[in-house]
């Protein structure tokens, strides 16, 4: 089943990153990156950290965040396919703007918020 994404960039609050952002339910479920998800080659991994999730709000917002934790700006969009959902692996098929591909991210066994982002090798 198809669900959307959003990818921002997340700046004026701390080191820049960027959110990436799954629709989940009611939620978005939410991971924070520090390198450009444009840049993740296949067979490439980048750190990631999980969030609590956002608001839906934001798959179409581009601005300032409430209580001064800086701006948005949209980076890429679209639609994704969830193909796995475990509680320590995602597996997903983004078809972005300028993303696309297959992606899985991984949880840390070390620590639950330090997860692991992989762009999977196409084919």
């Amino acid at each position: 089943m198809q669900q959307r994404f959003v990818i921002h960039l997340h700046s004026g609050y701390g080191q820049l990153h960027y959110d990436l952002m799954l629709s989940h339910g009611q939620a978005l479920a939410t991971w924070q990156l520090w390198q450009p998800p444009t840049e993740i080659e296949p067979g490439q991994a980048a750190s990631a950290r999980r969030l609590p999730d956002h608001r839906v709000a934001y798959l179409t917002y581009e601005g300032p965040v409430s209580r001064g934790r800086g701006k948005v700006t949209m980076l890429d969009e679209g639609n994704y396919e969830l193909l796995a959902e475990l509680p320590d692996r995602w597996e997903f098929r983004l078809e972005g703007q300028t993303l696309k591909g297959c992606y899985e991210l991984v949880r840390s066994s070390r620590d639950p918020d330090a997860w692991t982002l992989r762009r999977l090798p196409e084919g």
